[in-house]
């Protein structure tokens, strides 16, 4: 299982960068096993990784093998830890979304207005986190407590926004993770190019009622 789930993390890195979802060395990507967990090294360049020399870190976190691990072990730490369904966190630097944090978000609890019925279904809410450093600790805090406040509400969230710097995204297998992902840049670029108007409630409650939408 480790072995497929280190080839899939690769698999996934390589598709993000060859999309121009990240560059250089930005990003990272992340996955809970029963023992710890797998994350790219720091630096690494997610369209060339080696399935050997990820970082496997036990659930103590400390490293165990391969590369040193991306300081954003942390983060995604917090993540698992308040969402028991997240088995992948993946952080890019998504272009259109960093651009949407640099000029006009439309609210702090939600970075884009529900334009699409696959975004509300898919996504769902992707509140901003304030700008801090890279690494930050308090970032983690402040992540969990999104993830908790949400689910209190009945509205899980399954992304959020880091203000400049680009988004984390969390599911059940780095697939899916990725497929959020890919939702969330999309609208952001639909967002910035046409500036449409949100679903109306009626439209918002059809998706509610009939795909269960947490909107």
């Amino acid at each position: 299982m480790t072995s497929a789930l280190r080839e899939e993390i690769c698999r996934i890195g390589a598709s993000l960068f060859a999309r121009g979802y990240v560059h250089a060395t930005a990003g990272n990507i992340s996955v809970r096993t029963d023992d710890g967990y797998l994350i790219t090294p720091t630096d690494a360049c997610l369209g060339n990784l080696d399935p050997a020399k990820l970082a496997f870190v036990n659930a103590d976190g400390d490293q165990v093998s391969g590369d040193r691990a991306s300081k954003t072990l942390a983060l995604h730490r917090k993540i698992y830890g308040s969402d028991p369904d997240a088995r992948c966190v993946i952080h890019t630097h998504s272009t259109h979304l960093v651009a949407l944090t640099l000029s006009w978000v439309w609210s702090q609890d939600d970075i884009l207005p529900p334009i699409t019925p696959y975004y509300v279904m898919k996504v769902g809410h992707v509140p901003l986190i304030p700008y801090h450093r890279p690494g930050d600790p308090a970032v983690g805090t402040l992540v969990a407590a999104r993830i908790s406040a949400m689910r209190n509400k009945g509205t899980p969230i399954r992304a959020v926004m880091l203000d400049r710097l680009g988004p984390n995204v969390w599911h059940t297998s780095p697939a899916n993770a990725s497929a959020v992902l890919e939702e969330l840049e999309e609208t952001a670029r639909l967002y910035l190019l046409a500036r449409p108007q949100a679903l109306s409630d009626g439209q918002l409650e059809e998706l509610r009622t009939h795909f269960g939408a947490h909107w």
